[in-house]
C-alpha cells in the first residue's frame, strides 16, 4: 500500500483490517437485476381510467384515515366502566394520536394517485385556489364521504359484540344510546348536553382555521421548510394538536370523517344521531367555510408568488417577458424611481 494511502486511512479513521485488500478483489459482487415489467401490464395500467383511480385512492384514503381514530374512541368508550380502568384502553391522547397517523399513512399510501385531499374543505379551496378542476370535485367529495362509510362499517363488524353489550345495558338503565359516551359516539361526535351550540361552532371553527393553515403552508412549493416528505407527519401532527387541545370540547374538522361515519350511526341506532342537539351540521359543514377563511388568509397575506415562481412551481401568466418587467419595475433604482412617480402624479 502507498505511504499517501495509508496516510490518508490515519486521518480518516479508516482501520486497515489486515484481510480487507486481500479479500477485496476476490469478492462476487451479486447486483440484483431491476425487476421486468411486462407489457401486458403496462397495457393493463394504461387503459384503467385517470378519474376512478383518483376516487378510489380519495376513498381509501379517507378510510385508513377514519378507521384507526373511531378505532381508538371505540376502545375508550366500550371500556369505560371496565374494572381495569378506561385509561389502560385509551385516552384523549391516543385517540389524536391515532388520527394524526391514520392521516399521515393516508398521505402517503394515496396522495401520489389523487393528491391526497381527503376532506371536501380542502377539495373546494383547491379548486377555488389552485385551479383544481372543477368538474372533478362531485367525485373527489363522493368519494370521501364513500370512505368515510365503510370505515365505520368496518368499525361495526369489528367492534359488534362490545358495542352490543353496552347497548343492552344502557336500555337496561333506560339511558339513550345517541349522546356523548353512548355507542354512537363511537362513530360521530356528540356534545355534551349542557355546552352552548355556538361555543361548539366557534371551537369547530376555530380549529378548522388552524388545520387549513397548516395544510395551505404543507402545500406552499416556496416553503423551504416543509419538504414533501415531511408534509404528511406535519399535516397529520396539525390535526392531532387541535384534538389534544380541543377534543373534550366536541371536534370533528372534517365533513369527510363526520358525515359517512354519521349516516352509519342513524342505521343502527336511530335517525336521532342527526337531530340531536342540532349539533350535526356544525360538524358536517363547518370545515369548509373555516378552511375558505384560512386558505384565503394564507393566500392573500403569506403567500409569495415570486419565490413560487423562482422554484419553478408556477410562470407567470403572461409569459417570461411580463416577468422580466415586474422584476425590473419592483427591484431596480430606476424601477423604485418610476412607482414612486407614479405615486406623487
Amino acid at each position: 500500500m502507498a505511504p499517501t494511502e495509508q496516510l490518508n486511512r490515519l486521518h480518516t479513521h479508516d482501520l486497515e483490517l489486515g484481510t480487507t485488500d486481500a479479500v477485496q478483489k476476490h469478492i462476487t459482487r451479486n447486483v440484483v437485476p431491476p425487476r421486468r415489467v411486462s407489457q401486458r401490464r403496462l397495457d393493463f395500467e394504461h387503459r384503467r381510467p385517470r378519474w376512478v383511480r383518483e376516487c378510489i385512492a380519495e376513498a381509501t384514503g379517507v378510510f385508513m384515515y377514519v378507521l384507526p381514530g373511531i378505532g381508538a374512541i371505540a376502545s375508550f368508550t366500550v371500556n369505560a366502566t371496565n374494572p381495569v380502568g378506561s385509561t389502560a384502553f385509551g385516552s384523549l391522547f391516543s385517540i389524536g394520536f391515532a388520527f394524526a397517523l391514520g392521516i399521515a399513512f393516508a398521505i402517503i399510501t394515496c396522495a401520489p394517485t389523487s393528491g391526497g385531499h381527503f376532506s371536501p374543505a380542502v377539495t373546494i379551496c383547491l379548486c377555488i385556489w389552485q385551479g383544481f378542476p372543477l368538474k372533478k370535485v362531485p367525485h373527489y367529495i363522493l368519494s370521501q364521504l364513500f370512505g368515510g362509510f365503510i370505515a365505520a362499517l368496518v368499525l361495526m363488524g369489528i367492534y359488534h359484540q362490545q358495542l352490543e353489550e353496552m347497548k343492552e345495558v344502557l336500555l337496561a338503565a333506560g339511558k339513550p344510546l345517541v349522546a356523548n359516551g353512548a355507542p354512537a359516539s363511537v362513530l360521530c361526535s356528540f356534545p355534551n348536553p349542557g355546552q352552548s351550540m355556538g361555543y361548539v361552532f366557534m371551537t369547530e371553527f376555530f380549529c378548522d382555521c388552524f388545520v387549513g393553515l397548516i395544510i395551505w403552508a404543507c402545500l406552499d412549493p416556496a416553503n423551504p421548510f416543509v419538504s414533501p416528505s415531511l408534509a404528511p407527519l406535519l399535516i397529520g401532527l396539525a390535526y392531532g394538536a387541535m384534538a389534544w387541545a380541543f377534543g373534550a370540547n366536541t371536534l370533528t374538522m372534517n365533513m369527510a370523517r363526520d358525515f359517512g361515519p354519521r349516516v352509519v350511526a342513524a342505521i343502527f341506532y336511530g335517525r336521532e344521531a342527526f337531530s340531536y342537539m342540532n349539533y350535526a351540521a356544525i360538524g358536517i359543514f363547518t370545515s369548509i367555510p373555516a378552511t375558505l377563511i384560512s386558505s384565503a388568509f394564507y393566500e392573500f397575506v403569506m403567500r409569495d408568488s415570486l419565490s413560487v415562481i423562482g422554484t419553478g412551481h408556477a410562470v407567470h401568466a403572461d409569459g417570461d417577458e411580463a416577468l422580466v418587467r415586474h422584476i425590473t419595475r419592483t427591484t431596480t433604482v430606476e424601477g423604485m424611481e418610476e412607482r414612486s412617480g407614479e405615486y406623487k402624479s
